[in-house]
């Protein structure tokens, strides 16, 4: 194909931050690698969204609800596709094609990294493996997100968040005992998809740093599996040492009482007692003094021990007062506590406000979009947002002429036989 200068689009908002000059080819899609990416992003990275023209990433389907237009109707975007998509381009190319193919693979020479979540060997068998790519850019930092990892008997599987919660264990540790008629429950949330996008970031950066002193890149391998049973942490350690497999507290703790959600005269409100000398505070305040100097309850492992007797107790002094009573005296006393807040209280918090989790950014559709913020908070090279989460395609005409210098004539030749597919193109 040949090189030459194109008409592209303006450039996109410069980016800034500490990542910024690096370039990231994501193939991923769904949760685990679109949350890693966006990351990177925030960071200052350029982020190459590739997506399956006519389709793109799965999520963008996954609603209601989706992002309404300024006429109120819905457009394309799920409110699941955009919560793990800013600050990226998206480049449709359909990697089926011998001919997309190929475009990866020059992506792939200009890229510092890629991350995808391929079933293990898809993308072997399309050339664009680590082993192929690594030999054509040494410096590649190439990250594969997989439900079971790139080796073992499960390999080969499909790997979702509900299965993983599932066989990782933490479902046996979410619920309502069984005593109580409870059931295993999982995470209102994809949190195993979320904590092994963390995973896979933290490996990618440990993998740039040392790349500074090889100048090699290297393979990141990151399994759901794997990083749903390493953040089982105490439980999962718990159980290590003691040989005997945990059960279902609610919202109770396994080792700290009281540490839980109790009942208020208006509701609930959490309770989280951390040491003795908190628990005297709380029996001071709800006039149970008596229960601080019980031989039952004096120290946390006696409160653990009898956390049977204890909590009913508690519950019924808890009622007698309103939730806004108990956290106003408690919190003077230095005894952790709060409320359990719904999304509304939860983004209406002064404190969530405060430190912008909740941002707003143009969106061509809506004009504008509300989306959650990123927690990292670095003095000199600050987090940005430089973009909402881009439409299926809008970038591939400047991905493709700004990094393998397409002419418009080739990158429309591209579009009809569809290799790919450019913005206003019916192959999206």
């Amino acid at each position: 194909m040949p090189l030459a200068s194109s008409s592209a689009q303006p450039d996109p908002a410069p980016a800034s931050g500490p990542l910024t000059g690096l370039v990231v080819l994501d193939l991923s899609r769904i949760l685990a690698g679109p949350t890693c990416t966006q990351i990177l992003g925030d960071l200052g990275a350029e982020v190459i969204k590739v997506e399956r023209p006519g389709r793109g990433d799965d999520t963008r389907g996954w609603g209601p609800p989706f992002l309404k237009d300024r006429d109120g109707q819905d457009t394309a975007e799920s409110a699941y596709y955009l919560s793990s998509n800013r600050n990226k381009a998206s480049v449709a190319i359909d990697l089926a094609s011998a001919q997309g193919q190929e475009l990866i693979r020059k992506l792939a020479l200009e890229a510092d990294i890629l991350v995808e979540n391929f079933k293990v060997g898809d993308l072997k068998r399309r050339g664009l493996d680590y082993d192929t790519l690594a030999a054509l850019n040494p410096r590649l930092i190439y990250c594969s997100i997989s439900g079971f990892g790139q080796t073992g008997p499960y390999a080969h599987r499909a790997g979702y968040d509900f299965l993983i919660q599932g066989m990782g264990g933490i479902m046996s540790l979410t619920g309502l005992p069984d005593e109580e008629g409870g059931r295993p429950v999982k995470a209102g949330v994809g949190i195993a998809d979320v904590m092994c996008g963390m995973y896979a970031l933290t490996g990618i950066l440990a993998a740039l740093h040392e790349r500074t002193t090889s100048g090699k890149g290297q393979h990141v391998d990151v399994a759901l599996l794997d990083s749903q049973v390493s953040w089982l942490i105490n439980q999962g350690v718990g159980y290590l040492v003691s040989g005997k497999v945990p059960g279902r507290l609610g919202n109770g703790h396994p080792t700290i009482v009281p540490y839980e959600t109790f009942p208020a005269s208006d509701g609930d409100f959490i309770l989280a007692v951390g040491n003795d000398d908190q628990f005297a505070r709380f029996c001071a305040l709800a006039d149970c003094a008596d229960l601080a100097g019980d031989p039952r309850f004096i120290t946390n492992a006696d409160r653990v021990r009898n956390r049977a007797e204890l909590i009913p107790l508690l519950r019924r002094l808890t009622i007698t007062r309103s939730a806004a009573d108990w956290i106003l005296g408690l919190e003077a006393l230095g005894v952790p506590c709060g409320p359990v807040n719904d999304l509304a209280q939860t983004f209406a918090d002064p404190q969530v406000m405060a430190r912008g989790m909740r941002i707003t950014l143009p969106h061509p559709d809506s004009g504008t979009v509300d989306l959650i913020g990123s927690p990292l908070n670095l003095s000199r090279t600050p987090v940005t947002y430089r973009s909402s989460p881009p439409r299926l395609g809008e970038d591939t005409r400047y991905v493709l002429s700004r990094h393998l210098g397409l002419d418009d004539d080739t990158l429309s030749r591209l579009d009809a036989a569809g290799v790919i597919a450019l913005a206003g193109s019916p192959n999206l």
